[in-house]
């Protein structure tokens, strides 16, 4: 396992989701009332960006096809999506955003 450096966490407001390219990797970090979780930013769909999706509560709805998943869990909240999205093991500290990945 490797960390990666995501952003800070003042780079997003609550209720608002960043994309970040990081270690060859395209994700999605969501700011959910000062709690950060992160996914892949790629809809299992089709090619939306999750970051640029409307967020609801703990539900993000992708913008190419109004699929929705629940930013915790990745889970499929609400068709046509039908794969859960990946999400990343999240680290908060010293005011940074971070994951473990493979």
């Amino acid at each position: 396992m490797q960390r990666l450096d995501l952003c800070g966490t003042a780079d997003i407001a609550p209720g608002n989701a960043l994309r970040v390219e990081a270690g060859g990797l395209t994700l999605a970090v969501f700011n959910l009332d000062g709690e950060f979780f992160v996914t892949d930013d790629l809809c299992t769909h089709g090619p939306g960006s999750l970051a640029e999706g409307y967020i609801d509560g703990d539900v993000v709805e992708c913008n190419f096809h109004n699929g929705q998943f629940d930013i915790k869990t990745g889970e499929v909240v609400s068709p046509p999506c039908m794969v859960p999205v990946k999400t990343y093991k999240t680290i908060v500290e010293n005011g940074r955003v971070l994951i473990e990945a493979d």
